[in-house]
């Protein structure tokens, strides 16, 4: 295994697509190819589907993406620390999410991060719900930024909450819903709905997207795979959808509507320890303090399923 090869992996995981994928790399269609084929035998299984009209990853080829990321990441950053001198000490820290919307919200806890701990090198991941909790238990991550998963759920670590995030519905300005100052969930089960392809994390709003559905016919549901798509067939008028508020971007052709008598969901960061790790202290204690200004609340911290000391 080469870094070339592992180049070639992540550049075909980025385009899902051979040629393109090869234009990047300034190399030819081929070479990715060989290159692909080679590192697939070295590992022993295949890393992409494909066929003459699409590309995509396996369970194999998702569950080999960090460690990838990894060796190309440490590999470059050796060859940088010896061109740049050893004066210049680096430190990183990876945060995945499973919702890019998330981590457009932490923007200004990464300023306050970037001001507190000028040499600390985030590395932000969205990563697939199945897979996130497996990444931070084998160390590839060192957070997950999200909501807190509903009690039972299977995972190994704590959490550590920055606020707490009311559900709204979610409208186009057109929609006549759009003027009301509430809502219920009955007003809202004659609605079209546009809501997230299972499986996928937020299980309280998936449960209520369950309630809101109940024994309608198909044709009145629209499937997204993410907070993004949702958004956009919402603003098309496609159907109303039901999401925490902090996924909602701001913009004049959205309402947002409380929904009455649903709580709101806990939002923050899962991780293992703290132990040895001060940039994600550091990212926590940042967090908090613009959290708390934003909408003060006292942030508590809750054990996982198996919790850790730190």
């Amino acid at each position: 295994m080469n870094t070339f090869q592992l180049d070639c992996f992540l550049a075909v995981a980025e385009y899902l697509n051979f040629a393109q994928a090869a234009q990047a790399l300034h190399v030819t269609h081929p070479a990715v190819s060989q290159q692909i084929k080679s590192l697939e035998k070295e590992l022993g299984v295949r890393l992409f589907e494909r066929t003459t009209r699409s590309v995509r990853l396996t369970e194999e080829g998702m569950a080999f993406l960090p460690d990838a990321q990894q060796i190309v990441a440490l590999s470059r950053r050796a060859a940088k620390r010896f061109s740049a001198g050893l004066d210049t000490p680096m430190e990183t820290l990876s945060i995945g999410c499973y919702s890019s919307a998330c981590m457009i919200l932490m923007a200004d806890v990464l300023a306050d991060l970037r001001a507190a701990r000028p040499a600390l090198h985030p590395l932000l991941q969205t990563i697939p719900f199945r897979h996130i909790y497996q990444w931070l238990e084998r160390g590839d991550l060192d957070a997950v930024l999200g909501f807190r998963e509903e009690p039972g759920t299977k995972i190994n670590g704590r959490f550590k909450e920055f606020a707490k995030v009311p559900v709204v519905c979610v409208c186009a300005r057109s929609h006549p819903l759009a003027k009301a100052e509430t809502v219920c969930m009955e007003e809202l089960k004659q609605e079209k709905l546009v809501l997230f392809m299972p499986p996928k994390g937020l299980l309280p709003v998936i449960r209520l997207q369950g309630q809101l559905m109940g024994n309608r016919p198909p044709s009145e549901f629209y499937f997204c795979q993410s907070t993004e798509a949702i958004v956009v067939l919402v603003m098309a008028g496609y159907g109303i959808s039901v999401l925490p508020d902090f996924l909602v971007p701001d913009d004049p052709m959205l309402s947002k509507i409380p929904l009455k008598d649903i709580d709101p969901m806990s939002f923050g960061i899962y991780y293992q320890t703290l132990q040895g790790k001060p940039g994600l202290k550091a990212l926590i204690q940042c967090a908090r303090e613009f959290f708390e200004s934003a909408a003060p609340a006292a942030a508590t911290e809750i054990p996982g399923t198996h919790p850790r000391a730190d």
